[in-house]
């Protein structure tokens, strides 16, 4: 039986020590953007399209007038033009928040300002544009970036006849800075103009270090190495974009699953293809063989088997008949089908997700903060170090000038943080979208990251580990004069009440056809059973308290009841007024899935405990045949989390896993919540840290595998990228380095952290 029926568990709120995000509304329409810890602002790799959504408060709380503007600006795509925007309009009197969604490229900016003129004039201060959207209008899709690929060719050319030219001395040295500096200028000009407005705002990033560097090699007569320093830096940059799009577009890419038109009924009986974005609640859509669904519904007409894939990440297609939800974005297979609509595009199931991944970002992995906290520190003390180099040998140790200052340069490219910057959005994206593939909801970084800290998992019992529904597993005569009419009887008194064990007795006896039995007088027994005359006769259906109270019991009834009580049965007896006619069990089944979910936690070094709210018989007879370690009954939902805050207290780091409301508190105590049957399900996917789409349990072991090979990944990145950047370090020290090493070397080791995280893709 359900825990519910035992005790009742009120409802909690989710409420984390961890950064958490609660969107009630889940269209992509614009909204405010979640409010996030913002992260430091050191230097970030332009091309990491892939930052979290933040939002940056510039006064405590917004005035009574203040008013929420968004603005589409193309060139916000990464952490760079973030920081710009934010220390510009933050010295904008009259800006207040300032909202960062970086993924769709919309500014949100909450303000008292008469018009916007000031917010647009001073973002095109930045050589960025704004433009102004209306509220409530759907996101529009950031627009591919075109760009001629003869500049960046030109380029190409311009810096190996340059440096084939040097050195061959085949011309003048003329001839050879008029060639250099064309190819500067011809790919280069961007990473100027962005290096310029980055210097002007007093912000050391990428594209100030690099500019900074070929102009010093221009200063000190290095034409050709300055030009190939911007071309490969050029090509570098293009590449890494193209690496990243990658990622960002496995989370956008899930949208694309939904048709943009479905077949719908219309008041006279015909069917009308219309876009999907304005079927409204309730309409009728039709559904062929092969086609993908369009929104949420319940299926009205048909049956077919359906790939649900997209949402629960289920391998096998499952069957739909009358009564049963389908999802938007899942391909129907077999049948026609009819549904009615359940939810607007912009709130389907699938709508959701994508919010929720998209909103996921915000909540900053560990390493993710002390990689921001680091290159905030790291850049500033790289510039003053490469300073350092470049003036004090040749002031005080007699040194030549020209030797230190390339040195100098170089250090500036090598030790970009380029690499460290971008080594964990990329990660921490690829593995939510990995995960989110295999149906499994990840609400933020932090808990991707974390889960392969887990060592022990809490569960609750109905429908976690079992079914929910319980269903009648054995039936036994106790009067053989009464074999034949005992099952119809039992299923007529059981048909009038609606407790889940009298449903299971009704259900079993379905299949068996009998004549129905007209019920007299029938009357519910509070917490015994039921009671009602059939043919003049009174019968009783009820539990072993109820056979106590009639004084019908026996010595050999009991020891009959024991067993199958002992089973983690729940037993109901028909009788009569002379006795016991008939026994019947009716139990909660264990998922085939579960004995394989617990095996495979047992295989990863991860202990198990059962808590439910059914009594301890249940609970250790369930937790034999699943093999869990330990089982608690008779549990309240404050027992439950005692017996998280136990499992603290004796050192370990715990995960729950519950249905996301029953038992929300023990849910909001473990280090990690998981939230089981989250398909359709707005509860689930707002309160759980981790929401499974559907009820397998073995989508459990899968995250836990996933979140060590994120964290496992984010630490090679890191460790690569210092290790290469030491080893060069001191590679230029030693003047062996020269910058277009120093720029392989950077640039090679983000091109070898990005694809590493994209390994996380792979299926």
């Amino acid at each position: 039986m359900s825990d519910s029926l035992h005790t009742h568990k009120p409802e909690a709120d989710h409420d984390h020590d961890h950064d958490h995000d609660h969107d009630h509304d889940h269209s992509h329409k614009l909204q405010p953007v979640q409010k996030h810890q913002h992260g430091g602002h050191g230097d970030s790799c332009c091309s990491a399209k892939v930052a979290a959504p933040s939002l940056i408060k510039l006064s405590e709380t917004p005035t009574a007038g203040a008013r929420l503007s968004n603005f589409r600006i193309d060139a916000m795509d990464c952490p760079t033009e973030q920081t710009l925007i934010e220390n510009k309009l933050g010295k904008l009197v009259g800006v207040q928040q300032l909202e960062f969604n970086l993924i769709n490229r919309v500014l949100g900016v909450t303000h008292d300002l008469p018009s916007t003129a000031p917010i647009i004039d001073a973002i095109k201060s930045l050589g960025m544009q704004a433009e102004p959207l209306e509220q409530g209008a759907e996101l529009p899709a950031p627009a591919p970036e075109k760009k001629p690929w003869w500049p960046l060719a030109l380029s190409g050319v311009g810096a190996l006849v340059a440096e084939v030219i040097h050195f061959t001395n085949a011309a003048p040295n003329w001839v050879v800075a008029v060639i250099a500096l064309i190819s500067i200028l011809s790919g280069g000009l961007g990473t100027y103009k962005k290096g310029w407005i980055a210097l002007k705002n007093l912000n050391l990033n990428i594209n100030a270090l690099m500019s900074i560097a070929v102009t010093g090699a221009i200063l000190i007569g290095q034409w050709p190495e300055a030009a190939m320093v911007m071309f490969l830096f050029t090509v570098a940059e293009l590449i890494e974009a193209k690496s990243l799009d990658r990622a960002r577009n496995a989370i956008s890419g899930l949208m694309q699953m939904t048709p943009e038109q479905a077949t719908v009924q219309q008041a006279d009986g015909s069917w009308v293809l219309q876009p999907v974005k304005s079927i409204e609640l309730g309409a009728r859509v039709r559904v062929r063989p092969g086609e993908r669904i369009g929104l949420d519904g319940e299926v009205v007409a048909g049956s077919s088997t359906i790939d649900q894939a997209p949402i629960t990440g289920e391998s096998l297609p499952v069957e739909k008949t009358i009564g049963d939800k389908v999802f938007a974005g899942t391909i129907n297979q077999a049948g026609s089908l009819e549904y009615s609509v359940t939810a607007a595009a912009n709130n389907s199931t699938l709508a959701r997700i994508i919010h929720a991944v998209e909103q996921a970002q915000g909540a900053r992995a560990p390493t993710q903060r002390f990689v921001d906290s680091f290159s905030k520190i790291y850049t500033p003390a790289v510039f003053i170090l490469a300073l350092a180099v470049a003036v004090i040998p040749p002031l005080f140790m007699g040194a030549v000038w020209f030797d230190w200052i390339y040195r100098a340069l170089v250090l500036l490219v090598v030790a970009c943080p380029c690499a460290l910057v971008i080594s964990t959005p990329v990660t921490i994206v690829s593995g939510l979208a990995a995960a989110a593939r295999k149906g499994i909801l990840v609400k933020g970084g932090v808990y991707l990251e974390g889960g392969y800290k887990l060592d022990y998992l809490a569960l609750d019992k109905t429908g976690t580990i079992t079914h929910g529904k319980p269903v009648q597993t054995d039936y036994l005569s106790l009067d053989p004069t009464a074999d034949e009419l005992a099952p119809a009887i039992a299923a007529a008194l059981a048909g009038r009440s609606d407790h889940p064990v009298s449903l299971a007795i009704a259900n079993a006896a379905v299949d068996k056809q009998f004549a129905p039995l007209t019920v007299d007088n029938f009357e519910a027994l509070a917490g015994r059973g039921v009671r009602g005359e059939i043919n003049g006769q009174v019968y009783h259906l009820g539990n072993h308290r109820l056979v106590e109270e009639l004084n019908l019991c026996s010595p050999a009834l009991e020891e009959k009841l024991f067993a199958l009580e002992k089973q983690g049965k729940s037993v109901v007896l028909l009788l009569d007024k002379s006795g016991p006619l008939a026994l019947f069990a009716v139990a909660d089944t264990v998922k085939e899935s579960s004995r394989e979910a617990i095996q495979q936690l047992h295989e990863l070094g991860i202990k198990t405990l059962m808590l439910t709210g059914d009594n301890v018989h249940t609970a250790q007879a369930i937790a034999v045949q699943v093999g869990i370690d330990e089982a608690k009954g008779d549990l309240l939902p404050t027992d439950k989390l005692q017996a998280i805050d136990a499992l603290y207290a004796r050192g370990h780091n715990v995960g729950m896993v519950g249905d996301g409301i029953n038992d929300a508190p023990a849910l909001a105590r473990a280090e990690i919540g998981f939230a089981m049957a989250a398909a359709g399900t707005d509860t689930a996917i707002e309160t759980a840290d981790v929401a499974l789409m559907d009820d397998d349990l073995r989508k459990i072991p899968t995250f836990i595998r996933l979140s060590r090979q994120t964290s496992s990944i984010l630490k090679q990145n890191i460790a690569l990228a210092l290790v290469i950047k030491a080893i060069f370090l001191g590679v230029t020290f030693a003047g062996i380095a020269t910058m277009w090493m120093a720029v392989f070397a950077d640039m090679g080791v983000s091109l070898l952290v990005v694809f590493n995280g994209l390994r996380l893709l792979r299926k």
